[in-house]
């Protein structure tokens, strides 16, 4: 008959400090002190003192004491809130108390050593809510203890809400009551009673001497109380003398009962006092009543006995009635219990339930309370029935060892040790590994980096810190490394820190208290665990039974005795070795008869004559013992692979009515942790199984093929289990990129799973706490929902390993949307590669980033579409339950269409590519196939093969297609540098298309970008030969720079050489045309501020017959144009670089008259010169400087040669003439004016040379300026002499006027009246100047007498011609 069984799961994976909501409470007595707690006599975490209170409405609410008392925390078993934490100011007394006050308050009843009682209100919602949302409106009261002088020590014990009392240390009780009134009434006030060990009638007795003179005796270190809600007063006591007394609300200690001693070696027969009992608070009174007698009230006492051999003490059974206390008998602890220590007992329904502490380890024992059977020394023997944990792999050094037989690194097997679920809970591990940090950081020297190094997960912090300080030396004789020395240092820095793990998880598991919830359902608190007694299932309780070296009572199962006898015989090395064996042969494809394969391997690993012969000679004698091997052997399977079932669907729906759905974080951990034992237990039974056939595999031929297949397929099952159960799960999953809401919403309907949204930080949770917080299980317990979940995973289900079912394939479909890729693709390595498996390890890969090995599998499974498909019905289930539609592809077209969506889901272009193609060349007929070449264009343009694009886009059939997408192959081709190729493409017909999509990027994209789109256009346009708009797209490129700069003068520095160089190709380009068209024209051209030059203005406001095709405004630009602003822009800068000041002011870019100006007071005249005649400037201003300083030459060459810092004087040319500075200055000025003044210019720069001059001090002019005049401007030079007041000069130029007149008369003969005009009016003016001035000019009279004469042979001249 099977067992119970404790199952339990760590509070610290469930529910993380952090995560609790936290209360602080004040305190109104003065000078409190700090509270303290010492951190290296246990964990803070680990619970001192729990309780567990469970009730129809709150469901079940554990409390629990942290910190050394300072922190009380209430954790919810029945739901998923979070926990809640109090906050004290200093320590509370054992044991505070939590009740459920009319169904909407949760109360918490406190006392502290500063004598402080508390009382916290938390309203608790309805519906299972508790304080998820309550907390903010929590109450809190403080009532100050009168009768409490220093410290406060005593037992505390919670009556109810309305009473507390507490164990004084003199034995007597200070009972507390008060009237709860609600919330709304401020403060309480508690009335205070001291209740003496004498009652009013009896107190005279307390004056007689009593049997044991030790004042600690009377110390009460047990209460008890009817169990609340009761009108029951009374309270029961155990001291430490085993006295067991009643006490009354106003009368104090009414009776009192010794009990006898337990028999045992610390009591031996004598007149000697009574031993105490170890002062220590615990539970050893239960008040309890029986159906059969309810005006009695029975008291059950448990006297301890640690030294007793046989018993770990005796239960007193007393009956309270009437004020009196009578015992009805006594009965002794099982022999199990000996020298262990009884930590909680409780009687629910007639049944005793004990827990004890085993050496560290929790042990549930409990036997039938009958009082009217129980009858003194005459009672019945009592059948106790002991439950404790599962056997356990412990990480000892012995079991290490075995471990590093396996394959892995010496690290990896140790960690992945450490992180099996259920091995060391989170806690343990945060501590241990903060502690070896320590330790770590305290030894001498540099510390590694990874010691100060924060890390994401505790996970990752355990892989990096174990055994950084071990490093790799050298012989210091022959310098080899000394690997051996590194391994065994590593190895024991490991187990160092896995001995640390197994003490601080040995304290972690000291039990507690005992609860119960439900129908009578038994909890087992523990420090950091909580644990529940659940009924064993058969492989459990078979596998418990060979594992304790106990006989099988049902001849049933004797095959697994006597295969468990032999695993023993055989050790482990070849247990090792064909555990081994069996997980390759499981990995691989079955070609072969199962009979030949497992022969086989088993001459491989030599598993027969590995064992003695004698041993040999045993066991085939014990296997001829069994009737029929083959019906045991299959019975062995209906043990491993079998669920017991007892609850029928019919059953589950009806109790699903009836109780909330087993949505708690600790039911699932329960669930989880019992899947991971009952899987383990499969596990080891059935490895016992394939032993057998290994035994016997030159037998096996005759062997039914089926049940070998069937027994390989079950060790392949429960091998699934069993590593899905030990391995644990990050902190969250994660969906899949690639999963879509079809996929998923299939999935989950197919299979009826819901996903939670509730994910806590858990690093140790098992994977099947994930799966089954994504099922929907029925309430059931803890067995049967553990039986459910493995019955529905249909992993034992199989009936052959050549074959992989629909639920085994799905069940690795399910893990990898939930995103345990790793978890997915281990499974998936145990399955045949059929469809369905290829399919989702294909998948696998594809989310993993292994897109190649993803892209062979699912050309590989092409294979299985399409009408043609050789698909088993297996097969074919199979895999359309992990397609997103549910139904297989109807041709291999939609297949690949739908593999190239996975790949482009994951941005992965190669594979979309590649069965993109694969679609286009299997589509049907008629298929419009633009859509998926344009996909396959994007593609090679995505992974920069721009040949294979353009391909593609060749191949686009559709023209419309091809013109909308030529844009983006045009742009990517740029953007990625391949303007060479582009240049290639040949665009046949759509040449206009790619001009305009180049030409809308060189209009609006910034010039300073990269790709240069004008720079593009502009090669395109070279090469097909049209030399005009590659000009004009380099000119519009040079004004977006020009217009930049302008409004920005910073640029000028990285812009100014771009725009050079725009304009210098821009001309060159347009010099490669023909003569009679070198010009362009220039859209849309405004005049702004900044113009280079001048051009016709155009409106701002454009009337609406101007959008008419063909009516826009344009600017001609020709060659010389380009050269303009060439030339300016190139002086500008050279200013700029001269002068970077001009930066600062608003005209940095000067116009072309201020720029000529600039130079000439800089003295640049070459440059200024060159500079005015490219920008046809006039040079009046320039020459006039020029002449000013060629004057200052002639008087002062010494100043104007310091002062002067330009190269006018210094060049080759002027340098190499003869000839003072001066002569070399007028000598510049007159070869200046010689080239660049003339009859174009009238002269006017030698007009305004020789006013300078005239200005200039009264200095004479050069003869060669005069001489220039004379012979183009003589009446220009009479007048200046005139308007500079010089009647000399001025008579001296109108005599040679005028006789330069009369010499081409007498030369040649007038042939109009207009050759013999002079300009008389001027000439009158200067005789009339003549004459006014005393004394008269010089050559006055001469100037008279020329006059006369030419104006006598004028007269004379007239009358010939008229006669």
């Amino acid at each position: 008959m099977n067992g119970d069984l404790l199952v339990a799961t760590q509070l610290s994976s469930l529910f993380p400090a952090a995560q609790a909501t936290s209360i602080t409470l004040q305190t109104r007595r003065l000078n409190t002190p700090l509270p303290s707690f010492d951190e290296k006599t246990t964990s803070p975490e680990h619970a001192s003192h729990s309780a567990v209170l469970h009730t129809p409405t709150s469901g079940t609410i554990l409390l629990r004491v942290l910190h050394g008392g300072l922190i009380i925390e209430l954790i919810s078993l029945s739901t998923e809130v979070q926990p809640i934490r109090l906050i004290f100011p200093s320590a509370v007394l054992p044991t505070p108390a939590v009740f459920l006050w009319e169904t909407d308050e949760l109360h918490v009843l406190a006392a502290t050593i500063t004598g402080s009682l508390y009382r916290v209100v938390i309203p608790v919602a309805p519906n299972f809510g508790l304080w998820r949302d309550t907390t903010a409106n929590a109450w809190i009261s403080e009532y100050l203890i009168k009768n409490c002088s220093g410290d406060l020590d005593g037992l505390v014990h919670a009556q109810g809400t309305h009473c507390v009392v507490i164990g004084l240390p003199t034995g007597s009780l200070l009972r507390l009551e008060v009237e709860y009134l609600g919330t709304d009434r401020g403060d309480e006030e508690w009335t205070e009673n001291i209740l003496q060990l004498g009652s009013f009638l009896s107190s005279l007795t307390s004056f007689f001497p009593l049997s044991n003179s030790n004042p600690e005796a009377m110390q009460i270190i047990s209460m008890a109380t009817h169990p609340w809600p009761t009108d029951i007063a009374n309270i029961w006591t155990l001291s430490r003398d085993r006295v067991l007394r009643m006490w009354k609300p106003k009368l104090g200690c009414v009776v009192a009962k010794p009990l006898a001693p337990s028999s045992g070696r610390e009591h031996s027969p004598g007149t000697g006092p009574k031993p105490l009992l170890e002062q220590q608070y615990t539970t050893l009174l239960r008040v309890f009543t029986s159906p059969d007698a309810e005006d009695h009230l029975f008291v059950l006492a448990f006297i301890p006995s640690f030294s007793s051999p046989t018993s770990g003490g005796t239960f007193h059974l007393l009956d309270t009635y009437m004020d009196q206390i009578e015992e009805v008998g006594a009965f002794a602890a099982s022999k199990n219990t000996a020298r262990c220590n009884l930590q909680d007992f409780m009687v629910i329904d007639d049944v005793l339930y004990t827990l004890w502490d085993r050496r560290g380890q929790s042990m549930v024992e409990k036997t039938i309370l009958d009082p009217e059977t129980i009858s003194g020394e005459g009672s019945r023997t009592h059948v106790w029935s002991s439950s404790s944990y599962a056997p356990e792999v412990e990480l000892t050094p012995g079991y290490l060892e075995e471990v590093l037989l396996s394959q892995g690194s010496l690290a990896e097997k140790f960690f992945d040790a450490i992180m099996r679920p259920g091995m060391f809970s989170t806690l343990t591990l945060r501590i241990a590994i903060e502690q070896y940090t320590d330790a770590c950081l305290s030894l001498p020297g540099h510390p590694p980096i990874q010691l100060t190094t924060t890390y994401a997960s505790l996970a990752e912090n355990i892989a990096a810190v174990v055994g950084c300080t071990v490093t790799l030396n050298r012989d210091p004789q022959t310098g080899a490394l000394q690997y051996k020395n590194y391994w065994n240092a590593l190895k024991r820095d490991w187990e160092g820190f896995i001995a640390r793990c197994r003490e601080i998880e040995r304290n972690a598991r000291w039990p507690l208290v005992l609860g119960a919830q439900g129908e009578g359902e038994i909890i087992v608190v523990e420090r950091e665990r909580v644990a529940s007694l659940v009924y064993e299932d058969l492989p459990i309780h078979i596998h418990r039974i060979l594992e304790l070296d106990q006989r099988i009572t049902d001849s049933t199962y004797d095959l697994l005795g006597i295969l468990w006898n032999m695993r023993y015989k055989a050790g482990p090395s070849i247990m090792l070795a064909l555990e081994e064996r069996l997980i390759e042969l499981m990995h691989q494809e079955m070609a072969f008869p199962f009979a030949d394969i497992i022969q086989n391997e088993a001459g491989k690993i030599q598993f027969r004559e590995s064992l003695d012969p004698g041993e040999v000679i045993w066991l085939d004698g014990r296997l001829q013992s069994i009737d029929n091997l083959d019906a045991a052997v299959r019975t062995c399977l209906d043990v491993v692979g079998g669920c017991d079932m007892e609850v029928k669907r019919e059953e589950d729906e009806a109790a699903a009515l009836a109780l909330p759905p087993p949505s708690s974080e600790w039911f699932r951990g329960l669930t989880a942790n019992y899947v991971m034992t009952t899987s383990h237990a499969r596990y080891e039974l059935c490895l016992c199984l394939l032993a057998l056939l290994f035994f016997l595999s030159e037998d096996l031929k005759s062997w039914d093929t089926s049940l070998l297949a069937e027994v390989l397929a079950v060790f392949r099952g429960v091998s699934i289990l069993r590593c899905v159960s030990r391995q644990p799960s990050s902190t969250a999953t994660r969906q899949p990129d690639d999963a879509t809401a079809d996929d998923v919403a299939s999935l989950l309907q197919n299979m009826q799973v819901t996903r939670s949204r509730n994910v806590h930080s858990v690093p140790t949770y098992s994977l099947v706490h994930r799966l089954l917080s994504q099922t929907e299980l029925p309430a059931l317990d803890v067995r049967a929902s553990a039986h459910r979940f493995i019955d529905n995973s249909g992993l034992l289900q199989s009936i052959t390993p050549a074959a992989a079912t629909r639920a085994e394939v799905y069940f690795c479909e399910r893990l990898r949307l939930m995103g345990y890729l790793n978890a997915s693709r281990e499974i998936a390595s145990w399955l045949p590669r059929t469809p369905g498996a290829t399919y989702v390890l294909a998948r696998v890969w594809l989310n993993a980033g292994r897109a190649e090995d993803a892209a062979l599998l699912f050309e590989k499974l092409a294979g299985s579409f399409g009408p043609d498909n050789a698909l088993s019905i297996e097969d074919r289930d199979a895999l359309q339950q992990v397609l997103p539609s549910g139904t297989l592809f109807d041709s291999l077209f939609s297949f690949y269409l739908y593999v190239a969506s996975l790949f482009k889901a994951n941005v992965l272009h190669s594979q979309e590519v590649n069965f993109t193609q694969l679609a286009v060349s299997c589509a049907p007929p008629g298929t419009d196939l633009s859509g998926l070449w344009l996909t396959v264009m994007k593609g090679y343009i995505d992974l920069g093969l721009y040949d294979d694009a353009y391909a593609a886009w060749s191949s686009i059939p559709s023209d419309m297609q091809k013109r909308e997408s030529i844009g983006l192959l045009v742009y990517k081709v740029c953007e990625n540098d391949w303007v060479n190729q582009l240049m290639t493409f040949n665009f046949s017909g759509f040449a206009n298309e790619v001009e305009d999509a180049l030409a809308f990027k060189a209009r609006n994209v910034d010039p300073r970008l990269q790709p240069s789109y004008s720079r593009i256009l502009y090669s395109w346009y070279l090469h097909r030969g049209d030399y005009r708009n590659a000009a004009l797209i380099m000119y519009q490129r040079a004004r977006k720079l020009h217009a930049l700069i302008a409004s920005n003068p910073a640029l000028v520095a990285t812009l100014a050489e771009e725009e050079l160089e725009a304009y210098m190709v821009s001309m060159n380009a347009l010099s490669l045309a023909d003569t009679k068209t070198m010009w362009f024209m220039l859209p849309g051209s405004v005049e702004t501020g900044h113009e280079p030059r001048k051009r016709r203005k155009l409106a701002r406001h454009i009337p609406d017959s101007k959008f008419s095709p063909g009516k826009f405004d344009s600017e001609l630009v020709q060659l010389a144009d380009i050269q303009y602003d060439y030339t300016l822009l190139s002086v500008q800068l050279d200013l700029i670089r001269r002068d970077p000041g001009l930066l600062t002011s608003n005209e940095f870019l000067l116009p072309p008259e201020s720029i000529i100006l600039r130079l000439a007071q800089s003295n640049r005249f070459n440059l200024a010169m060159a500079t005015a005649r490219s920008l046809k400037v006039d040079m009046t201003d320039l020459f006039a400087h020029l002449t000013t300083q060629c004057l200052r030459l002639s008087q002062d060459p010494d100043t104007v040669i310091q002062e002067d810092t330009s190269d006018w004087l210094l060049t080759d040319k002027v340098s190499s003439w003869p000839g003072s500075p001066a002569d070399r200055g007028w000598r510049y000025l007159r070869q200046s004016l010689k080239r660049h003044d003339s009859a174009e210019t009238d002269y006017k720069y030698t007009k305004i040379a020789l006013e300078t001059v005239l200005s200039y001090q009264n200095s004479p002019p050069p003869p060669w300026l005069l001489q220039t005049l004379e012979e183009h401007h003589h009446d220009y030079l009479i007048r200046t002499s005139l308007r500079f007041g010089n009647l000399d000069y001025a008579i001296d130029h109108t005599l040679s006027m005028i006789r330069k007149t009369d010499t081409q008369f007498s030369r040649d003969a007038p042939k109009t009246a207009a050759s013999t005009w002079l300009p008389y009016t001027l000439i009158d003016q200067v005789l009339a100047a003549a004459n006014e001035q005393e004394p008269s000019p010089a050559r006055l009279s001469e100037l008279r007498l020329e006059v006369s004469n030419r104006v006598k042979r004028l007269q004379k001249m007239g009358n010939l011609q008229n006669t």
